[in-house]
C-alpha cells in the first residue's frame, strides 16, 4: 500500500510562485512515474505535469516555461515549483503515482492565485 501526502499549497497573487511537495510511503516509489495533476470546480481533471522512474517530464502547454517538477527517490519526494501564476491556476492540485491499472493519489492540495 502506497500512501501519497501533498503539501505546499496555498493563497498566492498573480505571478507568485509556490512549491508542492508529495510525499510517498513505501517502497515502489522509484520504479513508477509521477504527476501532479488539478481539477478546477466545474472541470475535470487534468494533467499538469509528469515525471519518468528515469526522469524524463512533460507538461501541460498551459503550464510549460512557468512549472517544473522534478522528483528525489532517495527522499519518496516529489515536486512542483510553479511560478508566474496566474488566476487561472486556481485549482485542487493532486499527486498521482502512476502504477496501471490502479494507479494511486494524494487527498489534495488547493492552490488559489488571487489579489
Amino acid at each position: 500500500q502506497v500512501q501519497l501526502v501533498e503539501s505546499g499549497g496555498g493563497l498566492v497573487q498573480p505571478g507568485g510562485s509556490l512549491r508542492l511537495s508529495c510525499a510517498a510511503s513505501g517502497s515502489i516509489f522509484r520504479i513508477y512515474a509521477m504527476g501532479w495533476y488539478r481539477q478546477a470546480p466545474g472541470k475535470q481533471r487534468e494533467l499538469v505535469a509528469a515525471i519518468t522512474s528515469s526522469s524524463s517530464t512533460n507538461y501541460a502547454d498551459s503550464v510549460k516555461g512557468r512549472f517544473t517538477i522534478s522528483r528525489d527517490n532517495g527522499k519518496n519526494t516529489v515536486h512542483l515549483q510553479m511560478n508566474s501564476l496566474k488566476p487561472e491556476d486556481t485549482a485542487v492540485y493532486y499527486c498521482n503515482l502512476d502504477r496501471k491499472p490502479f494507479p494511486y493519489w494524494g487527498q489534495g492540495t488547493q492552490v488559489t492565485v488571487s489579489s
